[in-house]
């Protein structure tokens, strides 16, 4: 029996449920935790301010093709003194540098829960790009499984912070796809986008990208009426 994980924070939208179904298709079983992972928070406002949303979490996971849901308790998760997992030099980069801490906190419980669900493939998104890298870099037993990025209409990436967003800055967050799409990665013609970082990378070594970089992709991260948020796209 093929056993299938998709770790989540909860408030689910179509990008998790792209995932899941995926799952779905390839294992015989797929649990999908639901855990808002304080350690992963350098900002404790930001923490309280994450949406909860259970009950339709769980309808969405099981419409999706989760087998189980589970809503692990901080117990469960940290029974004892937490061993934070150091994500090195790449781990202090772009989202790291701007959230200190933030991917020893991720590490840490992914790690966690491999240990206690012991899946055989695990399913992460794309958008999370930095995430991805760290713990395809960091993990050996479990199959990780990177999906793209599921868009609004408008390009928009889908994510659980876009609820907070207002309606004059949700319309201007799509600068963000389409500085992407043009390759360009020019925010300058909307003001309300406070840009942290536009950079293109190499994928396989997370390093500035040059002219002979064979596979490059560009990320953008920023804030938008106080909302972090980031996306990211394969350069041609």
């Amino acid at each position: 029996m093929v056993k299938g994980l998709v770790p989540t924070m909860g408030a689910l939208h179509a990008g998790h449920a792209s995932l899941i179904t995926a799952a779905a298709k390839e294992c015989d079983q797929v649990i999908v935790s639901i855990f808002v992972n304080p350690l992963q928070f350098n900002d404790r406002e930001d923490l309280a301010k994450y949406p909860r949303t259970p009950e339709r979490d769980q309808e969405l996971a099981l419409a999706a093709g989760a087998t189980d849901v589970w809503f692990p308790t901080y117990e469960e998760i940290y029974p004892a003194e937490i061993k934070l997992i150091d994500a090195g030099p790449i781990g202090e980069l772009y989202e790291g540098a701007a959230r200190p801490g933030h991917f020893a906190g991720v590490l840490t419980v992914v790690q966690r829960l491999f240990d206690l669900v012991k899946p055989d493939r695990a399913y992460f998104g794309e958008k999370d790009f930095q995430q991805l890298f760290l713990i395809k870099k960091f993990t050996s037993g479990v199959e990780i499984v990177g999906l793209p990025t599921i868009r609004e209409s408008d390009g928009l990436a889908m994510s659980s912070r876009n609820a907070r967003l207002s309606p004059e800055d949700r319309s201007a967050a799509t600068i963000i796809h389409r500085a992407l799409k043009s390759g360009t990665l020019d925010l300058s013609s909307e003001p309300r986008f406070k840009k942290d970082y536009a950079v293109v990378i190499d994928e396989e070594t997370f390093e500035v990208a040059k002219s002979d970089t064979k596979q490059k992709r560009a990320l953008i991260a920023g804030t938008i009426g106080g909302v972090r948020l980031i996306d990211n796209m394969v350069i041609a």
